[in-house]
């Protein structure tokens, strides 16, 4: 193929494969990036062509059939606690700028973080000094509603 020796093919595929991988992480284009490496052992120990391809394709396989679980399992993340913005829904805070759909601007203190606000009700104002529960996050802004004293 393209008058090059076979096992500079094998390493081009290996070396291909790898970096697909390092850019999508799938755990998917790995296991053909191993098997293209044993393929290429095999060709520097004089197997034939059709042995290397044999190896690069059975190996490949078996590696995604039995490795890829395997490894999604050790990856898998165990904890199952809220990611970023959504952990915030339910907490509570206060409003240190007048929440007013109408005119779409409020501020609230959640956590220590400042964030732009609306009402939750839709008709609801809710002033400065309120205690407000964090019900929802809608786009940038968490949809609060007051807290009854």
């Amino acid at each position: 193929m393209f008058g090059l020796p076979i096992w500079i093919i094998w390493l081009i595929l290996c070396g291909l494969f790898l970096i697909i991988e390092i850019f999508n992480i799938s755990f998917l284009f790995i296991w053909p990036g191993i098997g293209s490496f044993l393929a290429f052992i095999c060709s520097i120990l004089g197997f034939s062509v059709e042995i290397q391809i044999a190896v690069f394709s059975i190996s490949t396989i078996l590696m995604i059939i039995f490795m890829k679980p395997i490894v999604k399992k050790l990856f898998k993340n165990k904890d199952d606690t809220k990611m970023n913005n959504m952990s915030i829904i339910g907490k509570t805070g206060v409003v240190i700028s007048d929440i007013n759909n109408i005119t779409n601007f409020g501020q609230v203190k959640v956590c220590g973080e400042i964030w732009s606000a609306i009402s939750y009700d839709d008709n609801e104002q809710i002033s400065v000094g309120s205690k407000i529960i964090v019900k929802d996050i809608q786009g940038v802004k968490l949809k609060v509603q007051k807290v009854a004293k």
